[in-house]
């Protein structure tokens, strides 16, 4: 990638709020070249103090009538946001401690005696995933001996939840909504795959199921079927319905449509899924997939799914001990655990008639 020119302001707001207000566009008039974000011409110097705000606001509005450019990397979110997770450039570590000021609520999920600001990292050097414009950067959630919430003294865990993703009543519980989220691994903060490990989950309101679960490590009770070194999406009876191995070098995007319109119905006396054969009108869940910066793909088609019960998002990592049947109170965790995964481009869709950000 080239150097910054002395002088060039890059201007990633301006690409971000025209992206985020016009899908399909771009900053017009910037070049982006082999350069991460937009540029004015390099025949302006806006460090010029010659350059009067009146001067200054005029070339923003002859640069926005201009031909468009796209960004060589980011994807556009073509359908209307529920909740966007997506941390811009200028947020701090302290931000997601109050909610003012973070996307998340600043008090769950997380260890009880810790801040987000001494749980969540930014990566450095990293240019974002796929849904990440050059307005936004990923986030790494971590773990420690100290992530222990209330008395769960078998986890380690940090869960995010969107701020409004109410438990009763969240709008992203209802309709047909798709959760995006990429993620990516930390060599210097690895995962011990010994362990099951829940990373994206949407849990039920009264805290008694998952209705999906995307999880990776060794699945307790499934240890000879499922391998460890994979990412899994499990459903809310914890079958298998997708798995790839993990990249540990690149971004890979996952896409989770839950349609909560449909009923759920299952056999009398059974929790098994059934088949779309056998009913219409099942909830049903669909996923896509993409590694680095390519498209997102269906990977599934849209299977029965029982989404009832709504609930909220969790965003992070929940680790199970060892050796125990009770996994929430008991168990072997080693001890000084530092472990992160890292997200990017975390929102949630409305996927009404269809539609879905690839």
């Amino acid at each position: 990638m080239r150097s910054r020119p002395k002088g060039v302001t890059y201007v990633c707001a301006v690409d971000d709020a025209i992206r985020s207000n016009q899908p399909g566009s771009y900053v017009p008039g910037f070049s982006y070249g082999d350069a991460d974000t937009p540029i004015f011409p390099p025949s302006i110097d806006l460090s010029d103090k010659m350059l009067t705000p009146t001067i200054l606001t005029l070339l923003f509005t002859l640069a926005t009538t201009a031909l468009a450019v796209p960004h060589p990397h980011a994807a556009l979110i073509k359908c209307p946001l529920i909740f966007d997770g997506r941390i811009k450039t200028r947020t701090q570590l302290i931000d997601f401690d109050s909610p003012a000021t973070s996307l998340f609520n600043p008090d769950n999920v997380k260890g009880s005696s810790l801040k987000w600001s001494q749980i969540i990292r930014f990566p450095e050097g990293d240019k974002g995933s796929r849904f990440d414009s050059c307005s936004y950067k990923p986030l790494e959630v971590t773990i420690t001996d100290a992530s222990v919430f209330k008395t769960q003294y078998g986890f380690r865990r940090a869960g995010l939840i969107f701020n409004g993703d109410k438990n009763i009543g969240s709008p992203a519980s209802r309709g047909v909504k798709t959760l995006h989220f990429s993620v990516k691994q930390d060599e210097a903060r690895g995962l011990n795959l010994t362990h099951e490990y829940l990373n994206v989950w949407h849990e039920t309101s009264d805290w008694s199921a998952n209705q999906f679960n995307f999880q990776t490590g060794t699945i307790i009770g499934q240890e000879g079927s499922l391998a460890k070194n994979t990412f899994k999406i499990l459903s809310r009876e914890n079958k298998l319905i997708w798995s790839t191995p993990i990249e540990q070098k690149e971004w890979q995007n996952f896409a989770i449509t839950l349609d909560f319109n449909k009923k759920h119905v299952a056999f009398p006396g059974s929790s098994s899924l059934i088949s779309l054969t056998d009913q219409k009108d099942n909830s049903t869940l669909r996923l896509y997939y993409s590694k680095g910066h390519e498209p997102l793909r269906s990977v599934t088609q849209a299977v029965p799914n029982n989404n009832a019960g709504e609930g909220q998002y969790q965003i992070g990592i929940l680790k199970k001990p060892t050796g125990t049947d009770d996994v929430v109170n008991s168990g072997y965790q080693e001890s000084g655990t530092d472990e992160g995964q890292i997200y990017g481009g975390i929102f949630i869709e409305d996927s009404a008639n269809g539609c879905v950000s690839l």
